[in-house]
């Protein structure tokens, strides 16, 4: 959530940069701006109704020393009069504070300086792609299909149990799935991430803490009875931690790293491009997330890049990064990194990492705070990337190493999987 001190810093400036996003509701900004105000009035009509009272019963209690009672009982209904005043200030006050937080709830992230004008994906900016893309000759086989060969993946089953957008991992498949988590897990543990075994369901408040909620997108699947969200991502349960605490400046950043399974409805997803594990409402993954300090967050994002890049080039993938244009961009990042793998077979790029800095926004609704050597009170930073969401991983490893005699095993997994091919 945006701070209206950012706001009023430049206004235009602000509204230019959420036009960067394509936000079309420009003018809650200027909305926000008028409510502060008569926030800021209302503050100061109370406070000072609150230092008359104050006043007031000072005098009362002369009056009442020097003997006039008159004096001190009429006052007294002066003072009783005052905090009806008082109170109906305080909730005129409390009304548009939250007016003023529903409308900043409303507001999306700004974007970083770097983050290129565009609209949809096509908009994106490459900022690297590995030189050699492999290419397979006509025989070469979906993942769907390979899966299906050597009794990898299951898809009819995983629909029959839950539905389409299910899967159901089997044998060297499922082996292969717990290779990955574990190759992606030491990796991090080996960065310095501390490893996290989160819930796999939150309540409102640590949804709405991420800017999961509100869930303009549907995203969310919504267990009713309990009032309790399936996590999309180990981003916000993670992320969460830390909710309504001050830090300590000597112990930023804090990198954490957990497995989880995610769940997204997808809700509109149909057609080729969504089939087998390209998109499912199911999959596993190994979040990074780190709550580092403003000044060097953006040294943090770096960082967080070159260690996905690092997975991938382990893998033996071939992947390129884009940085997200605003139109692209979530709701709630300032700058996103992402990273998509080839894959051979389907001849097209497949998403299987974001990495973003989320800047104060998260920190604003978390109340996450540090504390500096001089006891002064700063929001914190918040950044995660996907290392790595593994469906599509999958996919392409199944595609883009398949040989006459099965599919090769990157050497790096080979340990994991205690072969070198399916």
């Amino acid at each position: 959530m945006l701070l209206v001190s950012d706001l009023r810093v430049d206004i235009e400036g602000a509204k230019s940069r959420l036009g960067k996003k394509n936000f079309k509701e420009i003018e809650l900004i200027d909305k926000a701006i008028s409510l502060d105000d008569e926030r800021k009035a209302s503050q100061t009509k109370r406070d000072a109704l609150l230092a008359q009272r104050n006043e007031w019963s000072k005098k009362v209690g002369e009056f009442y020393k020097q003997g006039d009672k008159v004096g001190g009982d009429a006052l007294k209904e002066q003072i009783n009069t005052l905090k009806d005043a008082i109170s109906a200030e305080e909730d005129h006050l409390n009304t548009v504070s939250q007016q003023l937080e529903e409308v900043l709830v409303h507001l999306p992230n700004m974007p970083h300086e770097s983050v290129p004008a565009g609209h949809t994906a096509e908009d994106n900016e490459v900022v690297f792609t590995v030189k050699n893309v492999p290419e397979l000759d006509d025989q070469a086989l979906p993942h769907w299909e390979l899966a299906k060969k050597y009794d990898l993946i299951d898809f009819e089953s995983g629909a029959k149990i839950s539905g389409a957008g299910f899967v159901l991992f089997k044998g060297k498949g499922a082996m292969l799935q717990r290779a990955l988590i574990n190759f992606f897990l030491d990796e991090a543990i080996s960065a310095g991430y501390q490893e996290i075994v989160p819930p796999l369901l939150v309540n409102e408040t640590s949804a709405f803490g991420t800017g999961s909620l509100p869930d303009k997108e549907g995203q969310m699947y919504y267990v009713t009875e309990d009032d309790l969200y399936l996590i999309p991502t180990a981003e916000v349960p993670i992320t969460n931690i830390h909710r309504d605490e001050i830090l300590e400046e000597k112990d930023l950043p804090i990198k954490f790293a957990g497995y989880t399974p995610c769940f997204r409805r997808e809700a509109g997803s149909y057609g080729s491009h969504v089939r087998g594990l390209n998109r499912v409402h199911q999959f596993d993954k190994v979040e990074i997330v780190q709550v580092a300090h403003p000044e060097r967050s953006y040294e943090v994002l770096d960082e967080m890049v070159k260690h996905v890049e690092t997975l991938l080039k382990k893998l033996e993938l071939p992947y390129r990064i884009l940085r997200l244009c605003g139109g692209d961009m979530s709701f709630t990042s300032a700058l996103t990194y992402d990273f998509e793998v080839y894959s051979a077979a389907q001849k097209r790029w497949l998403e299987v990492s974001s990495v973003s800095n989320f800047e104060s926004f998260q920190t604003n609704r978390l109340k996450l705070r540090f504390k500096d050597e001089n006891n002064n009170k700063h929001l914190c930073h918040t950044l995660n990337g996907s290392a790595l969401a593994l469906a599509r991983i999958i996919a392409c490893l199944l595609e883009n190493n398949q040989t006459e005699d099965g599919i090769r095993i990157p050497e790096v997994l080979r340990s994991y999987m205690r072969c070198d091919l399916i």
